[in-house]
């Protein structure tokens, strides 16, 4: 990818005349909560550009800025870097969400619809616009494994869909059987040790003990977020040719800051919050040949789609964890989209 893929998408053309907000709920059986999002909505020049608000937070969905507000703001911007710049303007964000993340959630939302409806205007497609060539996507699926940790959930998918691939998020409460089940069925391609999270719903404390035996039972399988102390440093250093990140990286500074340089990163959109952020991203890794492999934030409606569109032009052979959201209901049905997903040649950005 060259540097001027950003430049180019800044020059397409836009027309903004409204904005709407859509709510979506469900209940993510496999993490046992209800996960909300606002589905953003510009509308212009007989088109509509969808992006997703994924904040975690239910009271940030009640905060959202005025429409018409917003509207009147995007409505002098006739390009989509015009749009880009006044989205980042401290004005529209009279709802502003709390936390640094759920703002930077918030902002590609808008950001991330402003790109789809000036590609639809366009009739381009994601690809089209960076000149790169749309593939079919290879995707994990991942899910927690119930409280107390069972084998069941996986055996209900890989029966349902044998060739399905997985990354899961070991925990201290898994025990040696389930590790050996895991191990045997040969589908695990990422393992999340969760080591840079702090106070959210899927804390992991490093666990000597667990790595152990995560290291050992998943030779193959990319390690994700281990936290190292002295007594699991020894461990992720030696596997430091598998060692991937995700949580700590939001900007390309932020890799040279990590503990162990990075074998793979996961790279989330909606963490980065900006469109020159991640495409800065990606450059950057494809230059220093870091792999990547898209991942979510339990996306309900577009954004799960623009995750997926994102990994057919710029990584879709990695292990991308852009499953669609039904592989996260109780009992998948049979029906499901099965990887490859074979990407859209419509236009626009999902």
């Amino acid at each position: 990818m060259s540097q001027g893929a950003y430049r180019r998408l800044r020059e397409l053309p836009i027309a903004v005349e409204s904005v709407d907000y859509e709510r979506l709920a469900k209940v993510v059986a496999t993490r046992a909560f209800e996960r909300r999002t606002t589905v953003i909505r510009l509308l212009g020049a007989g088109a509509e550009g969808a992006g997703e608000d994924v904040a975690l937070s239910h009271d940030d969905h009640d905060r959202l800025p005025a429409p018409e507000s917003t509207a009147a703001a995007l409505r002098r911007a006739g390009t989509l870097g015009d749009a880009l710049d006044r989205i980042g303007e401290a004005r529209l964000w009279d709802g502003a969400p709390s936390g640094a993340l759920a703002q930077r959630q918030r902002r590609w939302a808008f950001e991330s619809a402003a790109l789809d409806l000036a590609l639809r205007q366009s009739g381009l497609t994601l690809a089209d616009a960076v000149g790169r060539r749309a593939q079919p996507v290879r995707f994990v699926a991942s899910f927690r494994l119930g409280d107390p940790p069972s084998f069941e959930r996986v055996r209900e998918r890989l029966d349902a869909y044998p060739e399905l691939r997985l990354k899961l998020d070991p925990t201290s409460s898994w025990n040696v059987e389930l590790f050996e089940q895991l191990a045997a069925t040969g589908a695990v391609d990422v393992v999340d040790l969760k080591g840079a999270y702090h106070g959210t719903m899927v804390d992991q404390e490093p666990d000597p003990v667990l790595y152990r035996r995560t290291v050992d039972s998943f030779p193959d399988a990319l390690i994700e977020d281990p936290a190292l102390i002295d007594a699991t440093a020894p461990l992720i250093e030696a596997q430091r040719h598998r060692v991937a990140w995700d949580a700590p990286v939001r900007r390309v500074e932020d890799l040279a800051a990590l503990p162990v340089p990075a074998a793979a990163v996961n790279v989330k959109p909606s963490r980065i919050g900006t469109l020159e952020d991640l495409l800065h991203l990606y450059e950057h890794c494809e230059h220093a040949g870091i792999p990547v492999y898209g991942g979510g934030q339990f996306e309900l409606g577009a954004g799960r789609r623009q995750l997926q569109a994102l990994a057919a032009s710029y990584h879709p052979d990695r292990p991308n964890d852009v499953a669609p959201t039904d592989y996260h209901d109780p009992r998948p049905g049979r029906r499901l989209p099965t990887s490859p997903l074979e990407p859209s040649s419509a236009a626009g950005f999902r």
